[in-house]
């Protein structure tokens, strides 16, 4: 199999970018994998997505050197067993609150004795002629990624950051605004950047890579000054809105003039 190279730059501290895939279009995962990505995230919690438009997917990243990545909808194991098996290479994770749900999902990553992963990885060991590699070096290429979005992961923090396996951290501050009750569209707000600044610093103590995202050029300037290593630009249609707009704004001056 493939070694991920993006989980071993993540462990040693160094930053990687990203982008998250919402339009569920293999045109756009492979026009992204070229672009020059590390990583590219597949969104399957806020659409409509199926495991076979996934695949098509991740085929699509193909001849590239980009890691693929599935945001799953939950953490249920079968879940995380179909993106792995189907050739993702980690996952990311919503909606994590406590260290027990964060050490499960480890568990269903990784096959025995480190886990409990069901072996039938099909596309990933190439429809079984590299079973043998993929076994031996599947648990050590997963990258586990939690999102930070309830007001019971902050308290719980410390002990999810805690668990053996757990490479990085992604701020969901939109979720994490509506789980401390406030608007997240008037962001920002003190209570989410002094979360912020705890959730850095842990990663440091750690050595867990945190991630947020940016949409502008400036702003993933800001993050990774901040400290971030796990950088989103996008997602994949905010990066298709913001040109489009910058176009037509340019077109509507040029015609007033």
């Amino acid at each position: 199999m493939r070694t991920n190279w993006v989980r071993e730059r993540m462990r040693s501290g160094q930053a990687t970018i990203g982008c998250f895939l919402g339009l569920g279009s293999p045109n756009v995962a492979e026009l992204l994998a070229h672009a020059g990505f590390d990583w590219l995230v597949i969104e399957t919690e806020h659409n409509g997505l199926d495991s076979a438009e996934i695949e098509h997917m991740l085929m699509a990243m193909n001849g590239t050197d980009v890691v693929p990545i599935v945001r799953i909808p939950s953490a249920n194991p079968v879940f995380i067993q179909r993106a792995l098996d189907i050739g993702g290479m980690g996952v990311i994770v919503p909606m994590v609150r406590t260290a027990e749900e964060a050490r499960a999902i480890v568990r269903a990553t990784r096959y025995p004795p480190e886990g409990a992963r069901s072996f039938g990885p099909l596309r990933a060991s190439h429809y079984g002629l590299d079973n043998a590699d993929y076994l031996e070096r599947a648990n050590e290429h997963m990258l586990v990624a939690l999102i930070l979005e309830t007001k019971e992961a902050v308290t719980n923090l410390e002990a999810i950051m805690s668990v053996d396996g757990i490479d990085a951290i992604y701020l969901g501050t939109y979720d994490l605004c509506l789980s401390l009750g406030l608007n997240p569209i008037y962001q920002p707000y003190a209570e989410i950047d002094a979360i912020i600044e705890r959730t850095l610093e842990l990663g440091r103590e750690k050595n867990v890579a945190i991630g947020h995202g940016a949409n502008s050029p400036d702003g993933l300037r800001q993050i990774q000054a901040q400290g971030f290593t796990m950088l989103g630009y996008g997602p994949d249609y905010n990066l298709m809105a913001k040109a489009a707009r910058e176009g037509i704004a340019a077109f509507e001056r040029q015609t007033v003039s």
